[in-house]
């Protein structure tokens, strides 16, 4: 059972909570320091020692997942949290240009999201309507160089251009299908188009994760609508 802290590890401890729990997302050491008014070494010694009591669980050393543990040593079922990268800009209408840089990090139940090296890509559009895929979510995507027929991808069109469309495989091209009647579907040669991705799940709201805790459930439930697409599909 974890033991009593002192005030600077409370502080700390309380601090990540009210992180986690309010915004859907853990802290960088540099944010935590400059909020805290400590030092980056002090923070990451924090962590460290709340890991060595008990409080919290990390994979690995610079692991960006975080666990939050209960006072009997296990995974807390609202902290069960894994924390993915979000990595540029996708469009859901027209594409754009695909950019690389992260532009932030997102916090998942890792009870839900249980498939390794997942990231996420802001949509921009609405050509995805149809498919509960909304301008401004955040849709989580498993690693995928593959398709099958009606996957949800995040393609990677003419090496520059990435775009969130379900993908079908012609004998003479490829169908990168939207799911909105104002919009055509698009069609390519079989070297103009890489997938990069199966969207898995979508986190909703005009920030993503500061809004995660009110869409949790409607964005668990999508997730388990989208396995059972792939079930009735023979994914």
């Amino acid at each position: 059972m974890p033991i009593v802290l002192p005030p600077r590890q409370q502080q700390l401890l309380d601090y990540l909570t009210r992180k986690v729990e309010r915004h859907g997302q853990t802290p960088s050491l540099r944010q935590a320091a400059a909020d805290l008014g400590v030092s980056h070494a002090a923070v990451a010694q924090g962590l460290r020692t709340l890991a060595d009591k008990g409080y919290l669980k990390r994979p690995g050393r610079y692991s960006r997942t975080l666990h939050l543990l209960t006072p009997a040593g296990q995974v807390a079922a609202p902290h069960r949290l894994r924390e993915i990268p979000i990595v540029g800009r996708v469009t859901a209408g027209l594409p754009i240009y695909a950019q690389q840089a992260w532009e932030g990090s997102l916090v998942l139940d890792g009870g839900v999201f249980t498939e390794p090296n997942l990231f996420a890509l802001r949509v921009s559009g609405d050509s995805m309507r149809g498919a509960a895929i909304l301008d401004g979510d955040l849709a989580v995507c498993a690693p995928r160089q593959y398709a099958a027929n009606g996957d949800i991808v995040v393609a990677l069109v003419r090496g520059e251009e990435a775009t969130v469309k379900r993908f079908f495989l012609h004998p003479d091209h490829i169908e990168l299908r939207p799911e909105n009647p104002r919009y055509s579907p698009m069609r390519y040669g079989f070297d103009e188009v890489l997938v990069q991705g199966k969207v898995v799940g979508i986190q909703r709201g005009p920030e993503g994760i500061d809004h995660q805790r009110n869409e949790r459930r409607t964005s668990n439930i999508e997730h388990r609508m989208m396995n059972k697409e792939d079930e009735e599909t023979g994914v």
